[in-house]
């Protein structure tokens, strides 16, 4: 759950510095979940999530987060999902994964000849099955610029705040670890490394 919830929390949290935290127009993301169909999903012990939209009517996207989980070794097999991603890939400024997502940026060759990670349990079955990318330990998120990987399921708030710091600064990014209460060295510099 915190694959996505906690990006999700991270981008909907974030305001343009200097702005009313409440107001709509201070928002620099429109935060949704997108599912291949209108159903709830289930999420691991038993959480309930009607997503927004689906793969077939969803608004343009600018940045594709693709959560990871058990459900992805199942969804490593799904054709019309991995197509979905991968044309999206093809318009997304960043497509990014958390933990386990990174394989099914893999089964499309979007991580082919770059460095990925994923969660740690899961690094030498990514190494094995995909041997084109550069699987990275230990680090908490890869960037290659358009595509970003996270280790397993909290380093999805560290990568994410990684993004706001990209695109909107790093104050930014303090200021909405900040009002989540995230304490992290992996997103940022701290103060005393800058």
């Amino acid at each position: 759950m915190l694959d996505f919830c906690g990006p999700f929390e991270v981008f909907a949290t974030t305001t343009y510095p200097d702005s009313d935290r409440h107001d709509l127009e201070a928002k620099p993301f429109n935060v949704f979940t997108i599912a291949e169909k209108a159903d709830l999903v289930k999420c691991r012990g038993g959480l309930l999530v009607q997503p927004h939209f689906t793969i077939e009517n969803h608004p343009p996207l600018d940045i594709l987060l693709v959560p990871g989980g058990w459900g992805t070794r199942r969804e490593a097999q799904n054709a019309a999902l991995l197509n979905w991603i991968a044309l999206q890939d093809k318009t997304t400024e960043l497509t990014t994964s958390v933990c386990t997502g990174a394989f099914l940026l893999a089964e499309r060759g979007l991580l082919d000849n770059l460095s990925a990670t994923t969660h740690w349990a899961s690094l030498d079955r990514l190494q094995a099955g995909y041997p084109s990318i550069n699987v990275q330990r230990g680090l908490r998120y890869v960037d290659n610029g358009r595509i970003i990987t996270s280790a397993g399921v909290s380093a999805g708030i560290d990568m994410s705040l990684h993004i706001v710091a990209r695109l909107l600064g790093e104050a930014t990014a303090r200021e909405t670890a900040k009002q989540m209460e995230y304490e992290s060295s992996e997103f940022l510099p701290t103060d005393s490394q800058q």
